[in-house]
C-alpha cells in the first residue's frame, strides 16, 4: 500500500533527522521559524521545554507476545503536538497510522518511538511523550517543528 511505505519511508528519514537535529543541538545550530509562513513562530505556551524525559503510560496492559529488542513490530499510532495547554496535553494531531511495521533498536524510527514500544505486549496500548532530543531535536521534520515534545498513542498489533 503506497500509504503505508510512504508512513515508513517518514519514519526512517526521521531517525536520520534524528541524529542530525542531534547533532546540531550539541553544537548550539538548528532553529525554530517556521518557513512555510515566511517568519518565526513563537511555541514557547506549548511547555515543549518541561518535557525533559521520556514518559510512557500504558492505557491497555497486553497479553500477547512481547515487543523486544530485534523483533519486528507492528503498531497502529496517533501522532499530536504536546500542548501543556490541553488537558491531555495531546495538541495538534500530526499524522496517524495502522499496520505500521518496523524492527525494533534497528534505527528506523525515532529513539522514543523506538523506547516507548520496546516492553509492550500484543494487544496493549500506551500514551507515550517524548522530548524533542529523543524525536526530531532541534531541526523538526516534516510538519513537526524544531524543538517539538510529542504524543504518540500507540497500540501493538503484532510482533514477529
Amino acid at each position: 500500500m503506497p500509504a503505508t511505505r510512504s508512513r515508513r519511508h517518514a519514519l526512517q528519514l526521521a531517525a536520520s533527522a534524528l541524529l542530525i537535529g542531534l547533532g546540531l543541538t550539541a553544537c548550539g545550530g538548528g532553529g525554530s521559524s517556521d518557513s512555510s509562513s515566511g517568519g518565526s513562530t513563537d511555541y514557547s505556551a506549548y511547555g515543549w521545554s518541561n518535557v525533559t524525559a521520556l514518559k510512557i503510560v500504558d492505557t491497555t496492559v497486553g497479553t500477547g507476545a512481547s515487543a523486544t529488542t530485534g523483533s519486528k513490530a507492528t503498531v497502529n499510532y496517533t501522532l499530536y503536538l504536546y500542548d501543556v495547554r490541553v488537558s491531555d496535553t495531546k495538541g495538534t494531531k500530526i499524522d496517524a497510522g495502522t499496520g505500521f511495521q518496523f524492527t525494533l533498536g534497528a534505527n528506523q524510527v525515532i529513539s522514543g518511538f523506538d523506547t516507548g514500544v520496546n516492553g509492550m505486549k500484543v494487544g496493549g496500548s500506551r500514551t507515550v511523550t517524548i522530548p524533542a532530543s529523543l524525536a526530531y531535536g532541534s531541526t523538526g521534520q516534516g510538519s513537526v517543528p524544531a524543538n517539538a515534545a510529542l504524543v504518540f498513542d500507540i497500540t501493538l498489533t503484532a510482533v514477529n
